[in-house]
């Protein structure tokens, strides 16, 4: 399952990335990361590990990540190898005429296991996923733009 998602954030790139690089802040504002637990030292850049207890209506995952991409402040790339498996990528680019604003894309591609319906279950994850990020955009969007 592909999946890729955009919104526009009234802040430069650079303000953006600085919020985005906190890792462990991320389960503030998606709502389907209940929780995040370093499984090493490091807590930025390629290499970092982390568990992330992920919950989207009754069921809950641990999302085994690292990092795999780390271009401050234009992407950050993680390897997912819990329960579902691919890889996802966030991508930052100076939008507006002076380059005010940051488009940034959410993609992800995974693969769900078997008692999740494997490729068949992505038919019905699709949708719903596709919902909770948005929203998961919209506060981090929210969040960012009332904070300046």
């Amino acid at each position: 399952m592909r999946l890729r998602i955009e919104t526009t954030i009234a802040l430069a790139r650079e303000s953006v990335w600085e919020h985005l690089s906190d890792i462990a802040s991320h389960a503030e504002w998606m709502a389907d990361a209940a929780s995040i637990e370093f499984l090493s030292d490091q807590r930025q850049g390629a290499g970092t590990r982390f568990a992330c207890e992920t919950r989207v209506g009754p069921l809950r995952v641990t999302d085994l990540m690292e990092i795999t991409e780390w271009s401050p402040p234009s992407r950050m790339g993680v390897r997912h190898s819990g329960a579902v498996s691919g890889e996802g990528r966030f991508e930052l680019h100076p939008a507006g005429p002076a380059g005010e604003h940051t488009r940034m894309t959410w993609t992800e591609t995974l693969r769900l296991p078997w008692w999740l319906g494997g490729p068949l279950g992505t038919a019905g994850a699709r949708p719903v996923l596709r919902r909770v990020w948005r929203g998961n955009l919209a506060r981090l969007k929210g969040r960012l733009e009332q904070a300046r």
